[in-house]
């Protein structure tokens, strides 16, 4: 007898102690994790019933909370909100959050661990609690420029200061509004998901961040610079201009988009084949270089790395295991190169900025509930891509190619601009490309810019320079006003 009630006791304090650590686990451990869970119907009335902190662009809240009568004491909108629609996402009540409400959540809600104090002094004031603010590195009149220039066209534009790598402009077309998916009303929430997942342009793809297309000619500047950077070239150094190049170990033949040799005698000066984009020249150096010379450059300008802004940016890519000719395709941006609008102005910002790639950042600043600093952004950098005397020369056949070349559509009076154009191809029956890289101004450098319509916008005919330059130079504009 006295056996079996030991056996039980021993039982039940297995159970008990297993209650416990249970409890514990609950508790403290996996708290968080159920806290999070979107059926979460206590966590969400929590959310809601604080007041979510503001998006600043500037002084200006481009996302904010206003209170509301019902059971959601408030409501996420967002002023001029496809504009910015890249940057802030949208905080939904059925589909979650995207954007900086999604990854500065933390701060908008007020729950990151920095706001305890401001927690508590808002609790025994009687106060209800606020999220935190968090603020932008956009310049508000940069990025309607660029939102305006694309004018509902697919494609997208990213501006960078290149001094700091601070974002300016990140843009995107055809856009969503964050208004019509952050209402109070789950039906026309999942209405209006619905409609933008079937509309086949993809409003709510993030295009700055995520659409890597291949860079055509504006590629040209990676290969310019490793040709510098290797020793062999200047920019007065005679280079092949053939009108066709044949192509090793194939049948094919690569021609210039003219149709004409770069120069008499099938030859130009390194600086005339940028400013004209000719193909040959650039397809010749990139076999002299070699594959290895032309990916090393590449990523020393941010491609095969991924970034986060916060926001995550697709990969851009320099292909492995290059033959001659797939190395000659690739040194023009063709072939299975690829590129973001965001990694093409880093490119842009880091000739600018003296051959450093700076990190691309756009928060510049954490603020509390009283809109007291709670962190400032550092500027880092990311690689020294180029020698600053090999980047300055880079710099003046930019400012060339804008002058005397195919990239005229950026000159501005007084401003001393520099840029390269590109179209590039994507499949056989697929429009091309339109590209635009500029930085400006050529003394300063205070903004660099990439533009990149998909399919040329729609456009009958395809140009960088007539279809994507515009855009890069209202933004210089936006930005240097």
């Amino acid at each position: 007898m006295i056996r079996s009630l030991r056996r039980l006791a021993a039982v039940l304090l297995v159970l008990v102690l297993a209650i416990i650590a249970n409890l514990t686990w609950v508790q403290f451990v996996d708290a968080d994790d159920l806290r999070s869970q979107p059926g979460n119907t206590r966590n969400l009335l929590r959310e809601y019933s604080r007041e979510r902190g503001p998006i600043l662009v500037g002084g200006a809240a481009v996302a904010k909370s206003i209170p509301t009568s019902d059971q959601l004491k408030f409501l996420r909108t967002y002023s001029a909100g496809p504009r910015y629609a890249p940057a802030t996402g949208f905080y939904s009540l059925v589909y979650g959050a995207t954007g900086l409400e999604r990854t500065e959540n933390s701060i908008l809600s007020g729950s990151d661990d920095r706001f305890f104090v401001d927690r508590l002094e808002q609790l025994f004031a009687g106060r209800s609690v606020q999220g935190g603010a968090v603020r932008t590195t956009l310049n508000a009149k940069a990025q309607k420029a660029a939102f305006d220039g694309l004018a509902g066209r697919t494609g997208a534009v990213v501006a960078i200061d290149p001094a700091t790598g601070a974002i300016l402009a990140l843009a995107s077309s055809p856009s969503f509004d964050p208004n019509q998916l952050s209402s109070h009303n789950s039906t026309k929430i999942r209405k209006a998901y619905a409609a933008y997942e079937a509309d086949p342009d993809k409003p709510l793809t993030n295009r700055p961040l995520t659409m890597a297309l291949p860079p055509g000619s504006t590629f040209k500047l990676v290969t310019a610079a490793a040709a510098l950077e290797s020793g062999r070239y200047q920019p007065d150094t005679m280079v092949p201009g053939p009108a066709e190049l044949k192509l090793p170990q194939t049948t094919h033949a690569l021609k210039n988009w003219t149709g004409q040799r770069c120069g008499p005698d099938d030859e130009t000066t390194l600086t005339n084949a940028l400013a004209i984009s000719c193909n040959t020249a650039f397809a010749s150096i990139g076999m002299d270089l070699g594959a290895d010379a032309l990916r090393a450059q590449a990523e020393k300008f941010g491609f095969d790395n991924g970034f986060q802004i916060p926001l995550r940016a697709a990969t851009s890519r320099f292909p492995a295991e290059l033959d001659a000719p797939q190395t000659a395709m690739a040194a023009i941006g063709q072939y299975d190169v690829a590129a973001t609008a965001l990694q093409m102005a880093m490119v842009g910002a880091g000739i600018a900025n003296g051959g450093t790639v700076m990190n691309p950042y756009l928060v510049s600043q954490v603020l509390g509930p009283d809109l007291s600093v709670l962190e400032q952004a550092e500027p880092s950098p990311y690689q020294q891509a180029m020698t600053p005397a090999n980047a300055a020369a880079l710099m003046s056949m930019m400012e060339t190619t804008v002058t005397q070349g195919t990239a005229t559509s950026v000159q501005i009076p007084g401003v001393r601009v520099g840029g390269k154009t590109g179209t590039a191809q994507s499949g056989t029956d697929a429009k091309a490309h339109a590209w635009f890289v500029a930085v400006a101004p050529i003394q300063t450098s205070q903004v660099a810019v990439a533009v990149v319509l998909q399919n040329g916008g729609g456009a009958p005919e395809v140009s960088g320079n007539a279809l994507a330059g515009p855009i890069a130079r209202a933004v210089i504009e936006a930005v240097l006003s």
